[in-house]
């Protein structure tokens, strides 16, 4: 074995197990990810947990999506995959003894091995220690096998302090990145967008599920246990798409409107000097098959005298409510408030599509 495909927060069923996310995620495992595994020769896969989205119950499209487009491909392909639980996999929070990789994988006994207990597996040279998602009843047992296992590599679903959880938005609470020094390389699931500090890299995940995802590139990852060289392999399918609308600076007649097939699309007004200009722009927009459109204007013209800001745009729900924050006068902690808030907005948003 050289070569190990990795995959996290793939959060099958995600937006109420909406066609347009479980068809994205598709054309990602057959375009992209198969027949990259395949022209390379990789049989192994670990997954670092938020195999599924939902905690509470998993419904039968998702079921059978899961296993026409990514179990039936990856067992045809002579594949096998190594799988620890992630947070959005365990119905509980302060246990992941039931979990739905258990429950809805445990089938695939062959082919699947879900790892429930910290564990050190050997991949041809490399020895990589895998530990599920850790929560209050598994946090000391967890920490003395980080301590003390005998692996290169750890991998795992970790929430840690000072790590982005989406772009612009830094996690503030959580597990000290220093408790795994003494590893060469850690790599995780957990945050959504991909960036890396020290021996530490978080892949974030393959696919987009929210506003917070567009033009943020996307991921799988490929580690050859021989030189412990990973490698990043892009997703080119986009399912979000943002662009600023300037019609002193761009000639819209020469504009690409191709680029928002299949897309959600969101415009941001900049400078609108022409309104029959504009509309035209959006028209075109509407002649593709989108799935959604957005226009965020600027409420300048609204203002009052009282306020300073030279400009409000309404682009993005979190940046809106982290600056609806800052500007609150309070002694509580701004920064696990915003975190509860993001917590909350996931929430929502998973109930946006049907």
């Amino acid at each position: 074995m050289s070569k190990i495909a990795i995959l996290n927060d793939t959060h099958c069923g995600v937006r109420n197990s909406s066609d347009i996310f479980l068809n994205n995620a598709a054309k990602f495992y057959r375009e992209t990810f198969f027949p990259y595994c395949v022209e390379n020769n990789i049989k192994q896969i670990i997954h670092l947990g938020d195999y599924y989205d939902n905690r509470k119950h998993l419904n039968l499209k998702c079921l059978h999506r899961n296993r026409k487009d990514f179990i039936e491909p990856m067992i045809a392909n002579g594949m096998t995959m190594d799988i620890i639980p992630g947070n959005h996999d365990v119905y509980y929070k302060n246990t992941n003894e039931v979990n739905s990789l258990k429950e809805a994988l445990g089938f695939f006994i062959n082919e699947i091995n879900i790892v429930q207990q910290p564990r050190v597996m050997e991949y041809g040279k490399t020895r990589i220690a895998l530990i599920p998602w850790i929560n209050q009843e598994n946090y000391q047992s967890t920490m003395e096998f980080v301590s003390s296992c005998n692996a290169d590599i750890l991998g795992g679903h970790l929430e840690l302090n000072g790590f982005e959880m989406m772009r612009g938005v830094t996690n503030n609470h959580g597990m000290d990145a220093k408790l795994f020094n003494r590893f060469e390389l850690v790599l995780s699931g957990h945050f959504h967008t991909r960036s890396s500090r020290d021996n530490i890299i978080y892949l974030g995940s393959q696919l987009e599920f929210f506003w917070s995802d567009a033009h943020d590139d996307k991921f799988f990852h490929v580690l050859d246990t021989e030189t412990r060289e990973l490698t990043k392999v892009r997703n080119p399918h986009r399912l979000y798409e943002k662009v600023v609308y300037n019609d002193s600076k761009v000639d819209y007649s020469r504009f690409d409107y191709t680029i928002f097939d299949q897309k959600f699309v969101k415009v941001i007004v900049a400078e609108k000097n022409d309104t029959y200009l504009f509309d035209k722009f959006i028209d075109n927009i509407q002649k593709q098959s989108i799935h959604e459109l957005k226009i965020a204007e600027n409420f300048n013209e609204f203002l009052g005298d009282n306020v300073t800001d030279s400009g409000v745009y309404v682009e993005d729900t979190s940046t809106l409510l982290n600056n609806y924050i800052d500007a609150v006068d309070t002694d509580l902690d701004k920064d696990v408030i915003k975190n509860e808030i993001y917590d909350l907005l996931k929430q929502a948003q998973t109930l946006e599509i049907q």
